[in-house]
């Protein structure tokens, strides 16, 4: 079962990046932290729904247990946004994209979950498409960079920061996951995620505050629309994903991370946007790697 939730959170994430991308024009500086609001907003909601009417239990020792990895899975979002629009640089980074790895690694360690040997050459595989296809997406950018002769800052490319942020993201963010798989052998997945979603919705309604009385930040709702979009794909992909890291940490965590993968598909469909050969070579790897993995489930 981890398998289908793993694919379910890999197709609603991808869209949330897919559509997080169409909602954060790059006049509007804010669009960042509108993005983290919007992304609370809806968690909220959709946490409060399931109090009201799925009775899931909630308690505040609950939300206290699963505090650190709330605050760690919100941290790494933060990092992207930031990376994206302050630092040039995003979690496209082959290092960044690799922090499924990490998390699969420790719960190896730690938690003494093992793989057939199917299904680790599986997911080496889906880790070398995701480095693959970041590095072709970055060798890409630049190219369009150079091509538009657009100048960025040397402390940009080649300072400590552009090498650290990325290392970060992946730490925090693995990390992230791998406390996850901790705290979920002794809080039900369902009442962990009411705990996550709420905490998010906290820093949502700061947000809110922050930008409309001490920013004075204007909203535009037809602006706003994809975020919107994006937020409930977050929330479907964070609800599976959770299942699936409860149940079998070490494949489905760097098999979400596909996910980034899926983002490219998208924008080639709804976007148009052109595609080279290695970066289809670098999805059918992926592909296979996804379909070795679902094979193997019971393995």
């Amino acid at each position: 079962m981890w398998f289908i939730l793993s694919l379910i959170s890999i197709f609603f994430w991808s869209g949330s990046d897919f559509f997080s991308k169409l909602g954060s024009p790059a006049k509007d500086k804010d669009s960042h932290l509108k993005m983290l609001m919007v992304v609370g907003l809806v968690m909220g909601a959709h946490a409060t729904s399931q109090v009201l009417f799925q009775g899931v239990s909630f308690t505040k020792e609950i939300l206290i247990a699963y505090l650190p990895v709330s605050f760690l899975y919100i941290s790494s979002m933060l990092l992207g946004y930031i990376g994206l629009r302050y630092i040039e640089l995003s979690v496209s980074s082959p290092i960044c994209n690799t922090s499924g790895a990490v998390a699969a690694l420790l719960s190896f360690i730690f938690l003494k979950q093992v793989l057939a040997l199917p299904q680790l050459f599986a997911i080496l595989l889906i880790l070398f498409a995701i480095y693959l296809l970041s590095y072709l997406q970055k060798k890409h950018e630049d190219a369009e960079r150079k091509k538009m002769q657009e100048k960025v800052e040397d402390k940009y490319v080649n300072s400590f920061i552009a090498i650290f942020f990325p290392i970060f993201y992946c730490i925090i963010d693995g990390l992230g996951t791998f406390l996850d798989a901790v705290v979920l052998e002794k809080i039900p997945e369902a009442s962990a995620n009411v705990a996550y979603e709420y905490t998010f919705c906290t820093l949502a309604v700061c947000l809110f505050f922050y930008l409309v009385f001490v920013k004075k930040t204007k909203f535009s709702l037809p602006t706003e629309g994809p975020k919107f979009l994006a937020a409930v794909c977050e929330t479907i992909g964070q609800f599976t994903y959770i299942y699936a890291i409860g149940a079998n940490a070490v494949a489905s965590a760097p098999l979400i991370s596909s996910y980034c993968l899926f983002s490219v598909i998208w924008a080639r469909i709804f976007l148009k946007e052109k595609l080279s050969k290695a970066q289809y070579f670098a999805i059918g790897l992926a592909v296979l790697g996804i379909l070795i993995l679902g094979f193997f489930e019971e393995g």
